[in-house]
């Protein structure tokens, strides 16, 4: 587990994945962790968890991915809690992107909950993207 933020480019994550990152970061998310569900779960193989600083960021968050990826020609199975913007589940199948209020993720800790997981804090990257 990686306590001391890393820069994304440090982890080998898929393609898709490390575009998410970037479009977290490109608005501004704060506290973007990766978990690695490989071996671990069958329904997915990544969670990216952020925060939002509010209900408005939360959703311009999840917004800026799914419109992000459906450029690139990927589109989610199913996007759920749009409405309240507390928690925004993304479900890309392979992975999913879970956007959250602070107070939802305190709450949720997702990251407790998924403890054996490999876990790794992202920092923004200095420049360029992240995508390979």
């Amino acid at each position: 587990m990686s306590i001391t933020p890393v820069q994304p480019s440090s982890v080998e994550m898929p393609k898709d994945v490390a575009r998410v990152v970037d479009l977290l970061f490109d608005r501004k998310a704060l506290d973007v962790t990766l978990l690695d569900l490989r071996g671990i779960s069958s329904a997915t193989d990544w969670f990216v968890i952020a925060t939002g600083t509010s209900d408005t960021h939360v959703a311009a968050l999840a917004d800026n991915v799914v419109d992000g990826l459906k450029k690139d020609g990927t589109r989610p199975l199913n996007v759920e809690g749009e409405r309240e913007a507390r928690w925004i589940l993304i479900d890309y199948f392979d992975f999913v992107v879970h956007v959250f209020h602070p107070a939802a993720r305190e709450f949720y800790q997702l990251e407790r909950l998924w403890g054996d997981a490999p876990t790794h804090v992202l920092q923004p990257a200095e420049s360029g993207s992240l995508a390979r």
